[in-house]
């Protein structure tokens, strides 16, 4: 036979050297199916007082949403005016499966009490119960439960960073901070209500979440002798203010009751309205459902500047200090040396807390 030129020997290689690529570009082109696509960046978090309109995207419990149409209040995953846009910031999905997560299948007709946290099987995505109920479906009866975003652990008390649902509060740091309270005040009622303010204790860094937290429970715990007292005291005064709406309830139905001792009929209907409960004609949901009594005080740090000038989930993440909260919750009647020993409380509270979760407490403690 005639030998082979030297072109057509490298015309052989070459065809060679394109059958390995070839191969290896078909094996990239398979393990690269069977790897997620990367989720896109998460949207501005979603929240319960702003406003949307068609179109317009919010990131809630790990995936982006988009409106549908103009929506305020309305929770992504619970109102169908959002329709959900995927993963988002690279973490997976808004917890559905994977991550460790050991929460146990939804049963039809099981009680489950609130707080408690399942998996939905038709859809692989968690759901916590926010009222008490005898098995209701989470993706119909969503009075009963909200979407939880579970990402990794079995759900448990937690170690020293973190809790349930990525709060950056443990339920063991919870019991150190409030080791007589009443059980009424569940670790689990809490965060269940966090779901209603998405921003609280998410916002900004690692630190000032931590600070804001401890803000939150250190306030509460002087509003309420440690999470002691449900109700308030006495129970005799009068916060029935001349308003259209009127006292449905009773003249003398509206004290001081919760976390927060939520009191006057306006602030009873303002947060009920807020929150989709009937609070003006039930305020007594305050006292009777952890979830709910948790809703009110959240609604009142994260909406509500009372005398003062600012949020108190505004002045904790904006950086004007802890006694900026004192303010937006007692105003004159503790701030500007109206009665610096129940500002003090407060404080020590808040300074307390912060060492629990290991951050420094900040500075403009008083107020």
């Amino acid at each position: 036979m005639r030998p082979m030129s030297s072109t057509r020997h490298r015309g052989r290689r070459v065809a060679a050297l394109l059958a390995v690529l070839v191969g290896i570009l078909g094996t990239l082109t398979v393990l690269g199916a069977a790897s997620p696509a990367m989720a896109a960046d998460c949207a501005a978090p979603w929240s319960s007082s702003a406003v949307y309109t068609g179109g317009m995207t919010a990131s809630y419990n790990g995936d982006n949403w988009q409106a549908k149409w103009w929506t305020q209040g309305e929770t992504p995953g619970v109102a169908d005016v959002w329709a959900d846009q995927g993963a988002c910031g690279g973490s997976g999905g808004g917890g559905s499966t994977g991550g460790g997560c050991t929460y146990p299948a939804w049963v039809a007709g099981q009680s489950y009490a609130t707080g408690a946290i399942v998996q939905y099987t038709p859809n692989g995505q968690y759901y916590i119960a926010t009222h008490d109920n005898p098995g209701y479906d989470p993706t119909i009866s969503t009075w009963y439960w909200s979407p939880y975003s579970c990402t990794g652990g079995s759900g448990g008390s937690g170690g020293g960073t973190g809790g349930s649902g990525g709060f950056v509060v443990s339920e063991a740091q919870f019991d150190q901070m409030f080791p007589n309270r009443n059980s009424f005040y569940t670790y689990s009622g809490l965060v269940a209500a966090l779901s209603a303010y998405p921003g609280f204790a998410t916002t900004g860094s690692a630190t000032v979440q931590k600070q804001e937290a401890a803000a939150f429970l250190a306030n509460v715990d002087h509003e309420t002798g440690g999470l002691v007292y449900i109700n308030e005291v006495d129970q005799s005064g009068n916060y029935c203010a001349s308003e259209p709406y009127g006292c449905p309830a009773g003249t003398y139905a509206y004290y001081g009751r919760g976390p927060m001792q939520l009191s006057w009929n306006f602030n009873y209907k303002a947060a009920g309205d807020a929150l989709g409960i009937d609070l003006l004609d039930n305020p007594g949901l305050v006292a009777s459902d952890p979830a709910t009594s948790w809703k009110t005080g959240l609604w009142y740090w994260n909406t509500q500047t009372g005398p003062g000038t600012m949020t108190a989930h505004n002045a904790m993440v904006n950086g004007a200090g802890f006694g900026e909260t004192i303010r937006s919750i007692n105003g004159s009647v503790e701030c500007n040396g109206a009665n610096t020993a129940e500002m003090q409380d407060r404080v020590n509270d808040y300074v307390s807390f912060t060492s629990i979760l290991g951050v420094p407490a900040g500075s403009n403690l008083t107020c």
